[in-house]
């Protein structure tokens, strides 16, 4: 599954474990699952349906079919380009767990994704530290653990990151304008 804010033209991940979220002013804002046939895009409607299909896709990878009036002869819900920053979520990672929320926020340098978790209270999690003082602090939420929480990033796809913004030593750097001289 793949989504993203901007496209990328760099080589893309192997085409049967693509998930992607894209991302618009900084957080997600379109899901999307890759069709392991045909390979168009489809717009996955929900955060929950999203973390469903990646949490299984090696197992049971994404169909164009798998989505209601969808075959892999209708024209692509996205296209791959530059319109939108694309970043590419791993395979098989755990579920949210039920009550929690996952949220990506991409850091102004597209750098990377900072991963958090939002409690059903409201409360902002951003450690494994914070996430397990929750769990002790609140006993409704036995049968949660620790390891139910993933803090991994999408890779963002270099290609799709907006132009005033370059790679330099491993980390993205804004470039800056020339000044015109009158």
């Amino acid at each position: 599954m793949t989504s993203g804010r901007k496209i990328l033209k760099s080589p893309s991940p192997s085409k049967s474990k693509r998930s992607s979220l894209m991302m618009t002013q900084g957080s997600v804002d379109v899901y999307a699952a890759q069709c392991n046939s045909c390979m168009k895009w489809r717009v996955i409607d929900t955060q929950e349906e999203f973390e469903e299909i990646r949490h299984k896709v090696i197992q049971e990878p994404f169909y164009c079919s798998n989505k209601p009036n969808r075959s892999c002869d209708v024209p692509a819900d996205l296209n791959y380009d530059s319109t939108r920053t694309w970043v590419i979520d791993k395979p098989n990672l755990p579920k949210t767990p039920k009550g929690f929320k996952k949220s990506l926020v991409l850091r102004k340098d597209y750098s990377k994704l900072d991963a958090y978790y939002i409690t059903p209270t409201g409360k902002k999690l951003r450690t494994r530290n914070e996430i397990a003082a929750y769990l002790r602090d609140n006993p409704q939420y036995e049968g949660i653990s620790v390891t139910d929480f993933d803090f991994s990033s999408p890779k963002i796809m270099q290609d799709t990151i907006p132009e005033i913004f370059q790679q330099k030593d491993s980390s993205i750097k804004k470039v800056k304008q020339p000044k015109n001289d009158l």
